[in-house]
């Protein structure tokens, strides 16, 4: 499938600046090397026995990581830093790592914060830069949100963002943000490219569904997996004390329901998991409805997560879209909560339904352990990109490995959960669920699934 890809990274011109970072060019001396541009790791680690087809530089991704010769002279780098889109665990954190890897590692002093996203650069939002410095940022890391501000919308504004940008005269451009974000970074420097400018721009993929393709994970998602385990086991305390308890909890995953599958996994409290990518009917025989009395006739007590793009074909009557372009979904989590309710209420049997939205909580968390580790190592190598003069790059881990990826490739299309894949098949294991709620026996019977399994 790389055969489909072309991963070779732009550069903006030959580097030829010896980099202030000292490194060492042998192994074996305990220090480490710098990388090289003939340093690559591979798409796909599959393996078959046999002959191999030959590895062609565009199937590959470049390392990331410090370069021997640089691009820019740090003497006259003005780098520039926004954050774009709604908030999520992290964004502190790479910030923090950005400034830190541009003044101490590089010698860096012009670093300017952009206010409030992409609108930050539009004269008629009149919005002040924000110098930044290691003091600045030295514990903004322990704290959601962004010292920045975001915004979503203002990236489809191009030549007044670079028009600010010259103005400005930024040397490099740190984009964080999702997908919407990274489009919008594309659309500047190739702006940027036609106006002969030597600018660069890394972006740093940021999103909780974890939905970038290509990559293994997107930051703020292990803390997001954190929170979501925490109400589900609030949801499952509620639920295990009452009669005929049920614990709804909705979580985050427009398209994806990484977020949903992995809570399940690590809560061991869930027993239905819905996703975008798997249908289900929520009545009939075989509905979730159905499975559901049947749970609460066995054990008494059940907990549901529902991702938030779940359903969504059914739900969305009109096609309308936020400033970020994302299309605007109807609240699956109420509707689900109203149909369970009136369910059982006229049948005459009780239950006790809690729903939990912990979406918003979950976005302005300060990012865990696992998350500000992975934030810190993505902004390092995105100053190491930048200052090789790297540009129209995201910033990646693949194969447990930090890489440059083309930021056209990146935003190419999403990642989703196969339905056919472990993740899923260990999801299915963990809640003893049906492998498909749906009444269609046609659908059924084309994916071989039997309806009638026992809940455990």
């Amino acid at each position: 499938m790389s055969d489909d890809f072309d991963f070779t990274i732009e550069d903006l011109g030959k580097r030829t600046i010896e980099s202030p970072i000292s490194l060492s060019r042998v192994s074996g001396d305990f220090i480490a090397n710098y990388v090289s541009d003939d340093e690559f790791v591979r798409y796909r680690v599959d393996a078959h026995l046999g002959d191999q087809p030959k590895t062609e530089r565009k199937m590959v991704f470049e390392k990331a990581g410090p370069r021997e010769k640089i691009y820019f002279s740090p003497n006259h780098v003005h780098a520039g830093i926004v954050t774009c889109g709604g908030l999520c665990p992290g964004l502190n954190d790479v910030i923090r790592a950005i400034v830190r890897a541009l003044w101490y590692l590089y010698g860096v002093r012009r670093i300017s914060g952009i206010k409030y996203g992409y609108k930050g650069f539009l004269p008629e939002y009149g919005f002040d830069i924000k110098p930044l410095d290691p003091d600045i940022v030295d514990d903004i890391h322990k704290i959601g949100g962004t010292i920045l501000g975001t915004a979503r919308g203002g990236g489809k504004q191009v030549t007044e963002i670079v028009d600010a940008i010259e103005r400005l005269n930024l040397n490099i451009l740190f984009a964080i943000g999702g997908d919407g974000t990274q489009r919008g970074a594309l659309d500047i420097a190739n702006e940027i490219t036609r106006r002969g400018l030597k600018i660069a721009v890394v972006g740093i993929p940021k999103t909780v569904d974890n939905d970038f393709s290509f990559i293994d994970k997107s930051f703020g998602f292990d803390t997001a997996v954190v929170k979501a385990v925490e109400a589900v086991t609030a949801a499952h305390m509620e639920a295990h004390s009452q009669i005929n308890g049920i614990g709804l909890v909705k979580v985050m995953g427009r398209e994806s329901g990484f977020i949903a599958a992995h809570t399940a996994l690590a809560s061991h409290e869930v027993n239905f998991v819905l996703i975008p990518e798997v249908p289900f009917d929520i009545e009939g025989p075989h509905g979730l409805l159905a499975h559901l009395e049947k749970r609460l006739e066995k054990r008494h007590h059940a907990v549901i997560v529902v991702a938030e793009g779940a359903l969504q074909d059914q739900l969305v009557k009109e096609a309308k879209t936020d400033a970020s372009g994302n299309l605007k979904f109807a609240d699956v989590g109420i509707y689900l909560r109203d149909k369970i309710q009136a369910y059982f209420d006229a049948k005459g049997k009780e239950i006790n339904l809690k729903y939990i939205d912990p979406s918003y909580t979950i976005r302005a968390s300060p990012a865990e352990p696992i998350d500000s580790i992975y934030c810190e190592r993505l902004g390092n190598a995105a100053v190491h990109a930048a200052m090789a003069g790297k540009t129209k790059v995201l910033i990646g881990l693949v194969n447990n490995e930090f890489v440059h990826l083309p930021t056209k490739i990146a935003v190419s299309r999403r990642n989703h959960v196969d339905p056919e894949g472990s993740l899923w098949r260990d999801t299915l294991e963990a809640t003893h669920q049906p492998i498909l709620m749906v009444n269609s026996k046609t659908l059924s019977d084309a994916l071989g699934v039997k309806q009638g399994k026992e809940v455990k």
